[in-house]
């Protein structure tokens, strides 16, 4: 019998909080990451607008196999189930490797360039949980190479996806006039 490897939105959404879980984050840990990052241009926005925002960009199957394929690597590495070179390459989270970063990125890019730059913003200042992953990371037998990156992304991609659930509501708000193209 095949086993099973398309999973409805709920079931990733509750497969990626679970592995996230095992790792020692929670969803609530995203979603701070997002409200202060998105609270510096939007003041009034509510915490549960984040977490809402986290919880939709985990039920995409991409960022489902994202954050799979991150867990599954990092705990290969502390296993050093890899060979060679790359073992200590990811088990050290070596500064000029940056195939994690590149996960990170194709997670941040769903929502375009503020979303790429909010993860590098993430990635370079290490908000939040983002900072404990790499200093837990940093003690032996503990990898969070990719881990720390996706979260990030994830953080970046929500905090990115509020501000254009709120200014679609801006938008709604506004009176509306006929506009053209060149308006």
């Amino acid at each position: 019998m095949k086993k099973k490897t398309l999973f409805s939105r709920e079931e990733m959404t509750r497969l990626c909080v679970d592995a996230l879980k095992t790792r020692g984050v929670l969803v609530d840990d995203i979603a701070e990451i997002a409200y202060k990052q998105q609270g510096k241009y939007t003041p009034n926005i509510r915490f549960e607008t984040c977490r809402e925002s986290v919880l939709k960009i985990l039920s995409l199957r991409d960022i489902f196999h994202h954050v799979l394929l991150a867990v599954e690597l990092d705990k290969m590495a502390e296993k050093k189930m890899f060979e060679g070179p790359i073992q200590d390459i990811i088990e050290q989270d070596l500064g000029l490797f940056g195939v994690d970063e590149v996960l990170g990125l194709d997670v941040a890019r769903l929502y375009g360039v503020i979303g790429m730059t909010n993860f590098g913003d993430i990635d370079v200042n290490k908000h939040g949980i983002v900072s404990k992953l790499n200093e837990d990371g940093k003690k032996e037998g503990i990898v969070h190479t990719f881990l720390d990156d996706i979260v990030g992304a994830i953080a970046a991609a929500a905090s990115t996806r509020v501000a254009q659930v709120i200014n679609e509501e801006v938008a709604h708000e506004e009176p509306h006039k006929a506009i053209t193209l060149f308006d």
